[in-house]
């Protein structure tokens, strides 16, 4: 059998039908022991790797819920944003709220902290 280059293999193809094309692959998978299937799911995976290597520095503050200490809350809250007392209840009162935007991961850990010693239910986004 006389071989094809690979553009002669791709116009070959190019003539066959779907069903073809289809009864083709499976040949390939039967043949080779391979599925196109578990390409895309390495292709996949790997992809996702990088994104997960690529740890998240900047975190937003969002208290959930007040719980039993509504006073000591608003002390954090107005210590870790620097709102007045009114601004502060304001916004402990609207929970679920973000209360800082884009904090370090630090700053983001120990505003949670601070904030769960009060009672409070607070998650980082």
């Amino acid at each position: 059998m006389a071989k094809m280059t690979t553009a002669e293999f791709i116009d070959a193809i190019k003539e066959l039908s779907v069903l073809e094309l289809n009864d083709l692959v499976k040949a390939c998978e039967e043949e080779f022991g391979v599925s196109a299937a578990a390409g895309v799911v390495v292709a996949a995976a790997g992809a996702g790797d990088g994104a997960a290597a690529e740890e998240k520095t900047e975190f937003d503050v969002e208290l959930t819920e007040v719980g039993p200490n509504k006073v000591k809350v608003i002390k954090v809250v107005r210590e870790a944003t620097g709102l007045g007392l009114k601004e502060a209840k304001d916004l402990v009162d609207g929970a679920p709220k973000v209360l800082k935007e884009a904090a370090d991961k630090a700053t983001a850990e120990d505003i949670k902290a601070k904030l769960e010693a009060e009672g409070a239910k607070v998650t980082l986004k």
